[in-house]
């Protein structure tokens, strides 16, 4: 039997339309109809000035290539990790002009971190400081104007894996150092102590700096930050402090650990001390999103834990460790094996609904498998870490049903040994 789908008639598409531009007036935001409506108009009163300037700009082309460039300022992940994957294609040559040219840059009207703002400006050099869309969208309307724009396909998935044979684009001053260790003993960490940067994703950041927006349909992503709590506490048994971080968190650590510091609530958070702790520290455990970028860029060390989806792994730094969240399948009361995600799609998921469509459950990381993929990370890192012929073959197995894509490149990474020997009936 064949489903009768309706039609929406032309009327019922009006009045959703409508009623939802008045739900975004209510909300306190602008509708997205009238956000339109500016940008057209603005890019109208600009035209008799930018026409010319267009017009210069291809005419020198055959010669002179200037592409333009919108630095993704509103994510911190995006602003640190695309920014930096841009750099290191550039200094390769890859995606660069044959012909001599310049990149300039404008950015989102948000900024998310002005430290990374400041950063950025240093290294970039041609970024202009006002909003420069409307001839940036006028010369690429242009027919061919395609070379004009400044091409970073890979978003921040470094697939060339250049990070990992190249030092970061980004450096402090003498001043920001200076800085920077003034922060860490304000905080009660000793100068030269070792430091773990501890992250984990929750709906607080953009729910609070984008509240018009429905941003559930990132839920999957979240985690639960009492479950790192054992693996802090093992840290700081190690020597280590430990660092919660975000720039705004759903809930507060409450514990009496002196090293372990909730630096996110704690009211001694800055946007100059999130870049200097993630450039710093030892490594980074948790979640990779958002603040993930900063340590990655830095080159530092990542233990990350509840990845999802699983098709998205990092996979190119060799001095990482993941452990993705489990799948669930609610229909038949089991785990998916790898083979099974990668096969239904569900690996490439990037909305909550749709794992509710497939009666998919994403699990958590117990507090244990994210203690045991910290201790492998510190003895790592310490040099007296022992693997064994067992580990190196469920490291293959692994890797030989991972699917090769556009999103890797050479895979360079390891998942958790623990989480492995836990999981071997995932693999088959």
């Amino acid at each position: 039997m064949t489903e009768n789908h309706t039609q929406p008639t032309y009327g019922s598409k009006v009045t959703r339309f409508l009623k939802h531009q008045a739900e975004q007036v209510r909300a306190g935001g602008w509708p997205i109809f009238t956000r339109k409506v500016f940008a057209l108009l603005k890019l109208l009163l600009l035209l008799p000035f930018a026409l010319p300037l267009v017009l210069i700009i291809r005419m020198i082309s055959p010669f002179f290539v200037i592409r333009f460039g919108l630095l993704a300022s509103e994510r911190i992940g995006h602003f640190a990790g695309n920014t930096e994957v841009y750099l290191c294609e550039r200094d390769a040559g890859i995606n660069t002009p044959w012909r001599p040219y310049v990149d300039i840059w404008y950015r989102a009207p948000f900024v998310c971190n002005i430290q990374l703002k400041k950063m950025w400006d240093r290294t970039l050099k041609h970024v202009v400081p006002f909003d420069i869309s409307p001839l940036d969208r006028l010369i690429r309307w242009v027919p061919g104007g395609n070379v004009h724009g400044i091409l970073m396909p890979n978003q921040d998935r470094d697939v060339y894996g250049f990070m990992d044979n190249t030092p970061p684009h980004l450096c402090f001053t003498v001043d920001e150092e200076r800085r920077g260790k003034d922060g860490l003993m304000a905080m009660g960490v000793p100068g030269g102590a070792p430091f773990v940067c501890l992250y984990a994703r929750d709906s607080a950041y953009l729910a609070t700096t984008d509240p018009n927006k429905d941003w559930q349909y990132h839920d999957y992503r979240d985690s639960n930050i009492h479950n790192h709590v054992w693996a802090a506490e093992e840290l700081t048994k190690r020597g280590y402090y430990v660092i919660r971080i975000g720039a705004v968190v759903a809930e507060n650590l409450n514990i009496s650990n002196p090293k372990i510091i909730d630096y996110a609530s704690n009211g001694q958070r800055t946007d100059f001390m999130d870049i200097y702790l993630g450039a710093k520290c030892c490594f980074f455990l948790g979640t990779p999103g958002g603040f993930f970028g900063v340590p990655v860029i830095f080159r530092r060390p990542c233990a990350m834990v509840n990845l999802v989806p699983l098709e998205y792994i990092i996979s190119w730094i060799s001095n990482g460790l993941t452990i993705p969240k489990k799948y669930w399948l609610c229909s038949d009361r089991r785990f998916m094996t790898f083979r099974e995600i990668f096969d239904s799609g569900a690996g490439r998921f990037l909305h909550t609904q749709k794992f509710k469509d497939m009666n998919i459950e994403i699990i958590e990381n117990t507090p244990e498998e994210i203690a045991a993929l910290a201790i492998e990370m510190d003895e790592k890192l310490r040099g007296i870490w022992r693997t064994n012929d067992e580990d190196e073959e469920l490291q293959q197995q692994f890797w030989r049903i991972f699917p090769k894509s556009e999103l890797h490149g050479e895979f360079r990474a390891k998942i958790g040994s623990e989480f492995l020997r836990q999981n071997k009936d995932l693999l088959y």
